[in-house]
């Protein structure tokens, strides 16, 4: 080791030039001891930025209103799908609307519980808006959750699960 009155060197093999003297350098010993400071600095900093909101975060399905917009249509394009994958002779429509949450991703995900119901209109009539609903032997209620994928800005829906009970 090479020492003047300021520092303390290790031998690395070359010559520098260090407070008007030459001396020996290598790594100070300072330095080592100061070699924690950027990591726990950049440590410091990522704890700061996450805290601060600057970062997003995915914090899965939480459940917060849906636009009436958001819901008509999410909720419009699930009976559609659930009706053209029926083999029911009669229409369902939503009844009641149970649960709802959402997620967001690429677009936005919604995990909706709901009621639906039969109706009195048999597939093809084209009425699907104003049907009555099932009242005798023929009446049939399903609980349904279902995850459906959606873009709204560009109208895309997309059905991505679904299971339905008798309720």
């Amino acid at each position: 080791m090479v020492s003047d009155s300021t520092r303390t060197y290790r031998h690395s093999g070359t010559q520098q030039n260090i407070c008007g003297k030459w001396a020996v350098p290598s790594e100070p010993v300072e330095m080592e001891a100061q070699s924690w400071r950027i990591p726990l600095l950049l440590l410091v900093t990522l704890i700061l930025m996450i805290k601060l909101g600057h970062f997003q975060r995915w914090e899965g399905f939480q459940e917060k209103p849906m636009s009436k917009q958001n819901m008509n249509s999410t909720l419009h394009f699930f009976i559609q799908s659930y009706n053209n994958a029926s083999n029911d002779t009669y229409l369902f429509q939503v009844q009641k609307l149970i649960r709802s949450q959402m997620q967001l991703t690429t677009g936005v995900e919604y995990l909706v519980t709901v009621k639906i119901g039969r109706t009195k209109c048999k597939k093809g009539t084209g009425r699907s808006t104003s049907c009555p609903m099932q009242s005798n032997k023929l009446k049939k209620s399903l609980i349904c959750t279902s995850l459906i994928y959606t873009v709204p800005w560009v109208n895309y829906y997309q059905l991505w699960n679904n299971s339905c009970q008798d309720s």
